[in-house]
């Protein structure tokens, strides 16, 4: 049986846990940073699909700049289970109130 997304994130985090050099609030600081660094590398992609450098030109493709998106979900997921043990919870919550707020009643 595959692992849930939820359930993946949490092992991620749990072997973040047990390998990281860095513990308790600065584990936690690192992770949170990861997120912008990981920005970082789908802005690198997405000017390398539409060939905005004219130096470097079409260095990327769009599969990159979906992979590197991807990339930056996860950082996000791993960094929130890190912060609070209700991680699922508070997603799935946020993401339902910002469903409503745009969409109307989901119900």
């Amino acid at each position: 049986m595959e692992a849930s997304t939820w359930d993946l994130v949490e092992r991620l985090r749990d072997w973040l846990d047990a390998e990281s050099p860095v513990t308790g609030d600065m584990a936690k600081t690192m992770r949170v940073l990861k997120i912008g660094e990981e920005f970082g590398e789908v802005a690198e992609a997405l000017h390398g699909a539409m060939g905005a450098n004219p130096r470097k030109g079409a260095s990327h493709t769009w599969d990159d700049v979906h992979k590197e998106l991807c990339d930056v979900t996860i950082t996000s997921l791993i960094a929130l289970a890190s912060l609070t043990p209700d991680a699922r919870k508070l997603f799935e919550a946020r993401l339902h109130h910002i469903g409503e707020r745009s969409l109307g009643s989901l119900g």
